[in-house]
């Protein structure tokens, strides 16, 4: 009888879960349609990626060089980071003087709205946000599982030029509040954590044409499929945590990443050495021992891995318009 029982539980949430993939197309295609007023108010003020590209140059960028952030697929909004990201993009900003770093977007939305936002399900997300808070982690997962689909679309080549088109206006709004001009040429740089890398990588596809500045993109434990933005970036630094096993599942999932498609956007990009994986030490996709916080066990033995990447990150965000090396960097080659 209990047998049974969880086995239907089971069932209905594999079916909820199912139905959830299925639908999350909806809200790129709804925007696109511009079925929310939200939307539609927004689109007055901003305007759309199009829009910006034809916007006359005024003036000159407050900044010499403007980074984006894009986090996991834990994000909740773009005005909530987890502590430990807030930590890692205060040391970053505090080392690259004249670079305007910007970090509220949300990249699992076309308007930048959040869950927590106005939403049908605001209060679902509120709740799950606030036990999120108190450390119970179990319901969060619904988060991480939502935007992973959103992660989905914007691979996806049927949905993706829909949701990545969205993505880009929404960085592009971003710059703009830090003062970037569209069309003045000024670099950036976006950071990708896990699902932000195919977010970045995707709205790469608009961002290139329209401002016309060189591009280059940084994932930490990024998962990426093999996006035609990839033509639009100048060079990709992905740092690989060697107990990282996530980050390897773009790898496996899109064909367009294995060697037997050597002009697929991912390879094309490989044979143009504007790629480079950077080995950070035996660190894990999550926090602590990740990315971004250290882990007791990583305390007791002395190392020091996430303060490392920093100092990569930084190195690279400081050389907007040259590949950087490392010695212990890893060139991938063309099967890879």
């Amino acid at each position: 009888m209990i047998f049974s029982f969880i086995m239907q539980l089971l069932g209905i949430g594999l079916i909820l879960i199912l139905l959830m993939g299925l639908l999350s197309p909806l809200e790129s295609m709804g925007w696109w349609a511009g079925w929310s007023d939200v939307d539609k108010d927004k689109a007055k003020v901003a305007g759309t990626p199009k829009d910006q590209e034809t916007q006359e140059i005024t003036g000159q960028s407050a900044a010499g060089h403007y980074v984006v952030y894009l986090s996991g697929i834990g994000a909740i909004a773009g005005d909530f980071l987890e502590k430990e990201e807030i930590a890692f993009l205060d040391k970053v900003e505090a080392c690259v003087p004249g670079t305007a770093v910007v970090r509220d977007v949300f990249p699992y939305a076309m308007n930048n709205k959040g869950l927590t936002g106005h939403r049908t399900f605001r209060s679902l997300w509120q709740w799950i946000k606030d036990l999120k808070l108190k450390n119970k982690l179990l319901m969060s997962n619904l988060i991480n599982l939502r935007n992973l689909f959103q992660v989905a679309v914007s691979a996806d080549r049927r949905y993706g030029p829909i949701y990545n088109y969205g993505t880009a206006g929404v960085i592009l709004d971003g710059l703009r509040r830090k003062g970037y001009v569209v069309g003045s040429g000024i670099p950036f740089t976006l950071i990708g954590y896990s699902g932000g890398g195919q977010i970045a990588v995707g709205a790469a596809t608009y961002l290139g044409p329209i401002l016309k500045a060189p591009i280059q993109i940084i994932t930490l434990g990024g998962v990426m499929a093999d996006d035609p933005g990839f033509a639009n970036v100048r060079h990709l630094y992905q740092f690989h945590g060697e107990k990282d096993p996530v980050q390897a599942l773009g790898k496996v999932c899109y064909a367009g990443r294995w060697p037997i498609l050597p002009h697929s956007p991912w390879n094309i990009a490989l044979a143009e050495d504007r790629i480079t994986v950077i080995d950070v030490g035996p660190t894990t996709h999550n926090d602590p021992g990740g990315y971004f916080l250290q882990s007791e066990e990583q305390k007791a033995k002395g190392e020091h891995y996430q303060d490392r990447t920093i100092d990569r990150v930084v190195e690279i965000i400081n050389h907007p318009t040259e590949v950087v090396s490392f010695s212990d960097e890893k060139q991938l080659a063309a099967g890879a």
